[in-house]
């Protein structure tokens, strides 16, 4: 009886070693994967994950609806869509952002909502929601042209710059699919943004004073990766210089296992927080996740599918034919990320980016292959070493 544990034992490990080498190997699985994973949260989301989310950090209902919404609309699912706008529009969607604001609910809540709205109209050309999307449009506009910084606020006295960098993406796609209205709100905003950029890296601050717009901390993965995801919407060129410096300070492969998206700029350390998630040699995996959608829509290649295969291994994927779930779906949240970034495409940017002229090696898969190689043969080694130990001992 022994022998059979032993055996299946081994057999166990060794199969758990080759799949990892297979996911480690093989390109993501794409739109059915991404179909796959909306059956997962829309499940997930009718049996009451947004409101658990919801007591996890502050704003883990609206963005489970939101990205949800969001990659119903990248696969063409414009009642999917609908349905998780309609939940965001509630009491429940608004209830984080109540408070004195310039714009009523704050930019982050405006903001999404303009963009996830927009992408229903691209679909669907609707009369009701194109009116509605061009008078929120039209409000959002008017905040950004009464404000004298570039960073409205997303609650009362606290402003993060990526909440307006998602505002800013919405008005140019309403200027995509409607008559343009915005581009001199959208140049000054860019020359306002650039002129508060964080001195250690160039790059757009996590946060900032929200009377001011200077900047009070300074970039950060979580945020940067988001950052990127939207600016090529906004400004081809600006995008491109930005997404350069991002690569540059904060992608990593600690102990060679890699790539991977760190919390902080590279050289320094610093606390994790609600949005990054405990950080494992400095690694965020929230902001690696979503670096995979940002990676997407700079045209970087290399980066995207080198991020999703690292995803595949460390995320624990369990697939049916019907759904497709991450570390055993315990975290829906975390799904939720991963498919707003294996669907993204832009919404706005019509010319080709220009990729970087950076590359991931193809090599860097090696140490994880070897690890997996090691872990399987393992059991057999072992075994093998204990029988000949065995064969070889003298007579008791």
């Amino acid at each position: 009886m022994l022998k059979i544990v032993r055996l299946a034992l081994a057999v166990a490990i060794s199969a758990a070693a080759a799949l990892g080498a297979v996911r480690l190997l093989t390109p993501a699985d794409g739109d059915s994967g991404v179909r796959r994973q909306l059956a997962f949260l829309r499940h997930e989301l009718e049996s009451g994950a947004a409101e658990d989310a919801q007591r996890l950090f502050p704003e883990g209902y609206f963005f489970l609806y939101a990205l949800y919404g969001l990659t119903s609309v990248d696969a063409g699912r414009p009642d999917d869509a609908r349905w998780a706008l309609s939940r965001l529009e509630s009491d429940a969607g608004r209830a984080p952002f109540l408070g004195d604001m310039p714009l009523r609910y704050g930019v982050f809540y405006r903001g999404w909502i303009n963009w996830l709205r927009g992408g229903i109209v691209g679909l669907t050309r609707d009369p009701a929601e194109t009116r509605t999307f061009q008078q929120e449009s039209a409000a959002i506009a008017a905040a950004f042209d009464e404000s004298p910084t570039p960073y409205l606020v997303s609650y009362p006295g606290q402003a993060w710059p990526v909440d307006s960098t998602v505002a800013m993406a919405s008005l140019r796609l309403h200027d995509k699919l409607l008559t343009p209205a915005y581009d001199a709100t959208a140049l000054r905003w860019l020359a306002g943004v650039k002129a508060r950029l964080d001195p250690a890296t160039r790059l757009i601050p996590h946060t900032v004073d929200a009377a001011a717009g200077e900047p009070t901390s300074g970039a950060q993965g979580t945020s940067q990766s988001l950052l990127n995801r939207f600016l090529p919407e906004i400004d081809a060129s600006f995008a491109a210089q930005h997404y350069s410096r991002f690569r540059t300070a904060f992608l990593d492969a600690p102990l060679g296992i890699g790539p991977a998206v760190r919390e902080h700029p590279r050289g320094s350390d610093g606390p994790s927080n609600v949005d990054s998630g405990p950080l494992v040699l400095g690694i965020s995996l929230s902001a690696t996740a979503v670096a995979i959608g940002a990676a997407r829509v700079h045209g970087d290649t290399s980066l995207a599918t080198g991020l999703s295969q690292f995803g595949e291994v460390a995320g624990v994927p369990v697939s049916t034919p019907w759904t497709k779930r991450y570390a055993l779906g315990v975290a829906p949240i975390g799904d939720a990320f991963l498919a707003w970034s294996n669907s993204a495409r832009p919404w706005v940017a019509t010319a080709e980016p220009q990729p970087p002229t950076r590359f991931i090696s193809r090599w860097w898969r090696l140490p994880l292959l070897t690890f997996f190689l090691a872990v399987g043969a393992a059991p057999w080694l072992l075994g093998a070493a204990f029988r000949r130990r065995r064969s070889v001992a003298p007579p008791a």
